[in-house]
């Protein structure tokens, strides 16, 4: 199965497919969560989001309450949160597990994919960031410490979308 033929469920209940979702734009998808120490990186997000929104490429966030629960809130709580403290206008999927028995099947792709340094396997932590091609392809892998406008990101998206 392709990434773009996973079903996926957006924060606002839409069941819907990654494919359908993106609509053949490039993707940053990103496990988000709203009280953890690398939560201000929602406004690199954003601007990442707004620079280059028009050129093809949506950033996608994956609340995900795994690490410490750091993202207890409901559906409201986390759209709320994201709207009014950063200005969040990317889509975001449902809450979702990212690694172990539960791991949704989007994860299972994604994690399947190696870093820069060669390593795949689970997600390290909230914030990792994966760089979907416009055709569904994982062409990139960011952990969770590299911010969302550092230049290797930025490089990258500016790659996949050319």
């Amino acid at each position: 199965m392709s990434a773009l033929e996973i079903p996926v469920t957006t924060l606002d209940g839409e069941r819907t497919t990654l494919g359908t979702l993106l609509g053949g734009r490039a993707a940053l998808i990103v496990n988000v969560a709203s009280k953890c120490g690398l939560t201000p990186q929602y406004a690199g997000l954003v601007r990442l989001q707004q620079t280059y929104a028009g050129r093809g490429f949506t950033v996608v966030g994956v609340p995900c309450n795994q690490f410490y629960g750091q993202e207890p809130g409901s559906a409201e709580e986390i759209q709320q949160f994201c709207s009014t403290t950063y200005g969040v206008d990317f889509p975001l999927l449902e809450k979702t597990e990212v690694n172990g028995e539960g791991r949704h099947p989007l994860y299972a792709e994604l994690t399947a994919v190696p870093d820069a340094s060669g390593e795949a396997g689970d997600v390290q932590w909230n914030f990792e960031k994966f760089l979907l091609s416009g055709g569904g392809d994982v062409v990139a892998r960011f952990r969770p410490r590299t911010e969302p406008e550092d230049p290797e990101v930025v490089e990258a998206v500016e790659k996949v979308i050319s």
